[in-house]
């Protein structure tokens, strides 16, 4: 959660800039919040303004203007340093900080006018390895559902098994889960509308398996009790136990728990693993365009879908066999 009063005047300013005219979704700006400070928290101790060396105990809110306008970009390298070897820091996390700062910099020196110079100008970001993402077999991806649905002990079954069959055949991200009020559905249509990042609007076609999903749950969904509060719980498609929206902690939890019931290793998979393997499954099975594919995951980039253009053991194995002068 963003404190406003722990921060600079100047941080206050960008992070309501990102919200207002780059249209940031929370999370980033709550993001953006914890880099600008981890990077200042350290500015303070890089430039001798305090003699605390634990970033947690670090009090920003009295970091100058002055005090920016010295920071170079070979402060800045210093920074990554810190992170990469105090830290142990990524080089994707590290990246993306590289990212806020850039954007911070740009902000205070071309909008705000709060500086001359931009410090990030020429910062680069580090290189970094493209891994292929992890993702349950199809036969794995049948297990998790088959436990899910069985289940005939767990009260939420209908709203456990809702998600997974989402998650899985849909791709979404969990904030978007999570995000989906009810009248965002059109059974009309079999489609559904789901606030990506950036806030940014995007239609998703249902298919026969979450059609009938979503309405098993929507049978047994509570409709007494629920909570009309800021989260705006009575117009949310899942909710608690508490009969309010469901949180993103809870549905990380369902998903870790149906994992386990069906043997599944939950140090490897996850909640954004069942959006890898959902676009995966697609791609190899169902033959999708990746710009198809790209629309349906609401990535910005296609160079971020081509990720899941890779073909399986298998796939390459056989392609292999199949050479005409394989035999000769």
């Amino acid at each position: 959660m963003i404190n406003p009063d722990q921060n600079p005047e100047f941080v206050n300013s960008f992070l309501d800039y990102s919200i207002t005219i780059l249209n940031k979704s929370p999370n980033s700006v709550k993001e953006y919040n914890y880099d600008l400070n981890t990077f200042l928290k350290y500015m303070k101790i890089h430039f001798k303004l305090t003699k605390e060396t634990d970033l947690k105990k670090i009090n920003i809110k009295d970091f100058s203007l002055d005090t920016l306008k010295r920071i170079t970009l070979e402060d800045i390298h210093s920074f990554l340093s810190y992170l990469a070897l105090n830290q142990q820091s990524k080089p994707a996390t590290r990246a993306r900080k590289i990212s806020t700062i850039r954007i911070f910099f740009s902000y205070l020196s071309q909008k705000a006018h709060l500086i001359t110079e931009n410090p990030a100008q020429n910062l680069e970001t580090p290189k970094l390895d493209k891994r292929l993402p992890k993702y349950l077999s199809l036969d794995d991806s049948k297990k998790l559902l088959n436990v899910t649905e069985s289940d005939e002990n767990d009260e939420n079954k209908e709203r456990d098994y809702a998600i997974i069959t989402l998650f899985l055949n849909c791709g979404l991200r969990l904030s978007e889960l999570v995000g989906i009020n009810i009248s965002n559905i059109d059974f009309s249509e079999n489609k559904l509308t789901v606030i990506g990042k950036g806030n940014k609007e995007r239609t998703i076609y249902l298919n026969k398996a979450c059609v009938k999903a979503i309405q098993e749950y929507l049978l047994v969904r509570p409709t007494e009790g629920v909570k009309n509060d800021s989260k705006a719980s009575n117009k949310a498609l899942f909710l608690s136990k508490r009969r309010e929206r469901i949180s993103n902690r809870t549905v990380q939890y369902i998903v870790d728990k149906e994992l386990t019931k069906a043997g599944l290793d939950t140090s490897k998979y996850s909640t954004h693993k069942l959006r890898h393997t959902a676009a995966t499954l697609m791609y190899q099975y169902g033959q999708v365009d990746i710009r198809a594919l790209q629309e349906i995951l609401g990535h910005k980039s296609i160079s971020t879908t081509e990720i899941y253009t890779h073909v399986s053991n298998e796939q390459a194995r056989d392609a292999i066999e199949k050479n005409p002068l394989a035999n000769l």
